[in-house]
Formats: C-alpha cells, structure tokens, sequence
C-alpha cells in the first residue's frame, strides 16, 4: 500500500498528538478495568437514564460502528473515521490540511455550501471553478479544476458526487485521473452524500490505489437518520489517523452509535435498499410530471434524491407552493441560479400534493 504524503498535513500539527480523553487513556491499562473514576463522570444515574446506559463518556471511535462502516464498504478499520455528519468531515480536513491564510481549497460550483463555510471559518481562500451546463445535466470540469489547484497552490479539492443541488455524477475515471494528477499537492475529497441513489459505483473502490483521495458518506439521506448526525470519512490510515487526533474528543453520542448500529444490520440496510429504489423510481415520475408543467423551463436529470429545476416565475411557483404549505429550497442566491428550486423527493403522498397543487394552478 503506497504512504499517504505527510507534507499534504499542516507542518504545525505533523506531530500533533490531540487531547487525550479519559477513553483514549485508559486503553492502554493493561489489568481490567473495575472501578472506573478517572473522567469525573457521575456517580450515580440520571433520571431520565435510569440504568445509566449514558452515564460514562463513548468511546471517542467506537469500535463496534467503525467495524460495522468498515464491513459495508469492504475495507479495513483503520481506513474510518467517523464523526458528526459530513459537516464535521469537512471541517477536520480543512483543520488538519490547510495553513490559514495560506493554503487554498478548490471547489466547483453550483455546490454543497458547507466547504466554503470550513474555509471561510479557517481563513482558507476559496478558488470556484464553476460547472458547465450540458443541456439537462451539469458537468464538473476535472482539467480546470486540475489546473486551477495547479495555480493557487490548492491543499483540497472538494467535488461532490452526485452533486447538491445539481443530481450529477463526476466519472470514476475523471476522479481517479484528478487524483493522481494532484497526488504530490492536494487531496482530493469526493462528497457522496446522496451516493445510494446513483448508478455509479462509490469512489471508495479508488481509495486503495489512490492514497490522497478521501470519500465522505452519511446516514443522513439514503439511511433516514439526519436527526442522528452521523458521517465517516474514507482514507488511508495516516490521514484517518491525523484526522481523529485533530477531532473533538467525543464526536459521537452513545444513542447516535446505537441508531447507526441497528442502521447498519442486514435487515436495515435491505430496508434502505428498498426506500432508494422507491426514491428513485418515483424521482423520474415526478421529473415527468414538473417537465409537462407550463412556466416550468428545465428540470435537470438527477441521480440524488431530489430535482433541480428552472421556472420562468420562481417568486410565482415558489407563492403558490408556500401558500400550500409546501417548503422547497430556494436557490436564487446562488450565482447563476437565480430561477432555480431544489425539491426532495419525499412520499409518494407528498409527491402527489405537489403535483396536485401545482397542476391546479397551471389549470
């Protein structure tokens, strides 16, 4: 297994050990341990946890969720990282990976809005290359992206993929191409948050050959647990090891670990497999039906679980929809989207309603 370049870290936090937590000391007891009282926890229960299922701190990676990530994307442990969604994901690449003030992120827009947040929030400069518009899909241009990292000196690329809002994939190969290119300068992070509903198989399947390539994935969409706030990062060992000592020392709740646990089991994720084919099938009925619609000028092909989509009067569509107590994305302030919705596809009810309303209104 080719090294993951250490000088793609900070220089300062090389040889950064992190905040040793209670947890992360105690492994290295070697009697078992019987009476625990070197983290000031409670004593006693609480009331509302009378059996005192929370009352020690978690494991800060805990091993059984790590194991069970690292069984579903047949890889190894020691290549998960697991934390608070993919918004802490991207926020410990940043952190770990670029000097403030110094060292650039590229991005390519329309896009998740989360990366530049984390470079904003670290002083990271932003260079966006933006997409190109391919009739009904949206093209991330890997050479420009390649060359403006080239340029600015960049230490991250992020590329999402399927694309939010824009439901469109980037190649393996483009990705794998992209990866190589930047291998000695930056790291190139692949987001597929809505991974489930494409077609194209994950780019976890390059990180093997491709140690600066990260990928991110959540049970936030595809498994239904936003409310859990769990995400993990795919990457080599050195990096995944860098990233959980630039973490915070608890990044998970024992009640979120339990929710991604039984997410994970045979049953469960035979469960998922089946809301994403319900998703997507009923993603093209509604992308039919929005097309047939007067005012509606471009609803763009999707392998996400939403639509994107232009109209000639957003203010119009966007009253009509509100007025039904219906609550879609606004898009209009993002550069070059100034007529544009995003909506999820939830149930098939719910589909319906739009449909219904909106249909009514064009009659």
């Amino acid at each position: 297994m080719t090294g993951f370049p250490s000088h793609l870290v900070r220089d300062d936090l090389r040889d950064f050990t992190g905040y040793s937590s209670a947890r992360t000391s105690s492994a290295a007891i070697a009697a078992p341990a019987r009476i625990w009282l070197n983290a000031n926890e409670s004593g006693l229960p609480s009331q509302a946890d009378p059996d005192g299922h929370s009352r020690r701190y978690p494991d800060p990676q805990p091993s059984m969720l790590v194991d069970a990530f690292a069984d579903l994307w047949a890889t190894t442990p020691d290549r998960i990282v697991v934390g608070r969604g993919s918004d802490e994901m991207i926020e410990l690449l940043v952190r770990a990976l670029c000097r403030p003030g110094a060292d650039a992120m590229v991005v390519s827009s329309p896009t998740f809005g989360m990366y530049a947040v984390s470079a904003r929030l670290h002083g990271v400069p932003v260079v966006d290359v933006r997409q190109h518009e391919d009739e009904l899909t949206w093209r991330v241009d890997t050479d420009a992206v390649r060359e403006a990292a080239v340029e600015a000196g960049a230490k991250i690329v992020f590329l999402a993929s399927p694309g939010n809002p824009t439901g469109s994939v980037v190649p393996l190969r483009e990705l794998a191409d992209l990866a190589d290119a930047l291998a000695d300068q930056a790291v190139l992070v692949v987001d597929e948050a809505y991974g489930e509903f494409a077609q194209q198989r994950s780019a976890a399947t390059l990180i093997e050959e491709h140690p600066t390539l990260v990928v991110l994935r959540t049970l936030s969409k595809a498994h239904a647990l936003a409310g859990a706030r769990i995400g993990i990062a795919l990457a080599h060992p050195d990096l995944a090891t860098v990233l959980r000592r630039v973490q915070a020392p608890y990044p998970l709740s024992v009640p979120a670990t339990e929710l991604a646990l039984a997410a994970l089991t045979e049953s469960a994720l035979a469960a998922t497999h089946r809301r994403v084919m319900e998703t997507v099938g009923l993603r093209e009925v509604v992308a039919r039906q929005l097309r047939d619609l007067p005012g509606i000028r471009a609803v763009y092909a999707s392998e996400a679980n939403f639509l994107l989509l232009r109209s000639d009067d957003p203010d119009a569509l966007l009253h009509t929809l509100i007025s039904a107590g219906i609550v879609v994305r606004d898009l209009r302030h993002l550069p070059g989207l100034q007529d544009a919705l995003r909506i999820t596809i939830g149930t098939s009810l719910e589909m319906s309603a739009i449909n219904h309303v909106l249909g009514e209104e064009s009659a």
